[in-house]
């Protein structure tokens, strides 16, 4: 039959001062890890929304800028009653199909990346 294996003299015993500052140290150290993770997080989420949030502001700069060219265009019409208001709807179309193809991919890499 087999003899159980001898467990050997029992390890000696820490003070609680020590344990306590051990116990402390290592609380600090997951502290540290974990904050670190939460940094690591965020600035990956901060480089995911960058180029989106730029195409987001270029889109609407140029939705602006589709809105001053139908302004213009109405007031050209306006004034003379004839080809200029067509052509500040042409502009004006041109710069909204740019500021939606803009922000359609804005919205894709938003939607890929999160």
């Amino acid at each position: 039959m087999l003899k159980p294996a001898d467990p050997g003299p029992p390890p000696p015993e820490r003070p609680i001062g020590e344990l306590v500052h051990e116990l402390i140290e290592n609380g600090k150290a997951y502290a540290q890890a974990e904050i670190g993770l939460v940094k690591a997080i965020a600035a990956a989420k901060g480089k995911a929304l960058a180029i989106p949030m730029a195409l987001f502001a270029l889109a609407f700069f140029l939705a602006m800028a589709a809105l001053n060219a139908l302004a213009v265009g109405v007031v050209i019409a306006l004034e003379t009653f004839i080809g200029p208001l067509a052509a500040g709807f042409v502009g004006m179309l041109i710069f909204a199909a740019i500021a939606g193809l803009l922000g359609w991919t804005g919205y894709q890499r938003l939607r890929r990346d999160l």
